[in-house]
């Protein structure tokens, strides 16, 4: 079984996180095959990413354990990012259950986000003595604002789907959020004027995406080498 599936139909890619007895954590297997997943979109109008099972997307899974060099895993999981930002075309994130820290990263890349009424997001990444590393010091102040950035990251608290769309972090809550993606997705012109109007949108925004992505590094490395009794709650 594969931890990524592609599905293709209609002009439109479906990405699927499939981890689902793990909550759709995130580990290299996940990120190295959303990677291929990602570079096998073209000829589609747009693409959704979604989770199987009980969850988007739980974090980092904490049952695995890190090895091999930290700047490079840090960086492979950054180009999920980047690839998210990339990619000609629109993605759209279909959020259900636990968008939790990297997987509300994964969320924050992409174009528009819907979610579903049972969805949950955080950032616990400071709690847990970690660094945000999916350009989230970037893209979430732009979407909810300086201060309520902050908030979220500082303290970590978990936001509901209807709290994350007054906010602005989601497009709108919805009853069945993988149909209403599709239905989104397939609602994108299939001209390449989509294309250019995200690329136009985003040419701001990620002007400075790289210098930011580079800082989260450096500032994930940092953790990594604190002395376990520095980091107060982490586990």
């Amino acid at each position: 079984m594969t931890s990524v599936d592609l599905e293709i139909d209609d002009g439109v890619a479906r990405i699927w996180l499939n981890r689902p007895e793990r909550l759709n954590a995130v580990a290299p297997v996940l990120v190295d095959e959303l990677l291929s997943a990602l570079d096998r979109v073209d000829g589609t109008k747009a693409v959704v990413l979604g989770g199987r099972g009980r969850a988007f997307c739980a974090g980092h899974d904490l049952k695995e354990t890190p090895t091999g060099d930290s700047r490079a895993r840090i960086e492979r999981l950054q180009d999920v990012t980047r690839r998210l930002r990339k990619i000609p075309q629109p993605v759209i994130a279909a959020v259900h259950g636990y968008a939790i820290g990297a997987g509300a990263e994964f969320a924050l890349g992409c174009d528009l986000v819907l979610a579903a009424e049972d969805a949950v997001f955080a950032f616990p990444e400071a709690g847990l003595g970690l660094s945000v590393t999916g350009a989230a010091s970037r893209l979430l102040p732009l979407i909810v604002g300086p201060l309520k950035a902050k908030e979220l990251l500082l303290l970590g608290e978990r936001i509901d789907a209807r709290t994350a769309h007054a906010l602005g972090l989601v497009n709108a809550v919805v009853p069945d959020v993988h149909a209403t993606a599709l239905d989104w997705a397939r609602r994108i012109p299939a001209h390449p004027a989509a294309t250019l109007a995200k690329r136009a949108l985003d040419a701001g925004i990620d002007s400075a995406l790289e210098q930011a992505l580079e800082l989260e590094v450096s500032h994930a490395l940092i953790t990594e080498h604190l002395p376990e009794n520095a980091l107060g709650s982490r586990a």
